[in-house]
């Protein structure tokens, strides 16, 4: 067939891979917020460099912590959450499934704000 040439097909393949990273990127599956302590947070990888963090979320002291693993893309945010390690926050998060890689982030939760508790 004449229309199935490799630059048609190259071109159709391109359109899609945009238009799933346009959709995936712009349609959360989830919002919310969670509170605890940052209690690790770090920038990692090899070429596409992330900031990964956990938050320790306590019901009542003494008990076992749960651990919930994020990821900060916003530089501006990274540094927000450096200068209150140990400190208990709440942390604004979104989160997108399906993303095609890790180079996006380690986890499916973003966060994009913090609040500070005192």
């Amino acid at each position: 067939m004449k229309f199935l040439r490799p630059r048609f097909l190259l071109t159709l393949l391109l359109f899609l891979g945009a238009a799933y990273l346009l959709i995936a990127f712009n349609l959360s599956y989830s919002d919310g917020s969670r509170a605890g302590y940052i209690q690790k947070f770090s920038q990692k990888g090899w070429v596409c460099k992330t900031y990964e963090g956990e938050l320790a979320m306590t019901t009542v002291p003494g008990v076992a912590p749960v651990l919930w693993s994020f990821t900060v893309q916003d530089g501006q945010v990274a540094a927000e959450l450096e200068k209150v390690l140990g400190k208990r926050v709440v942390l604004h998060y979104k989160e997108y499934r399906y993303l095609p890689t890790t180079c996006f982030g380690e986890t499916d939760y973003f966060v994009d704000r913090i609040e500070i508790q005192e």
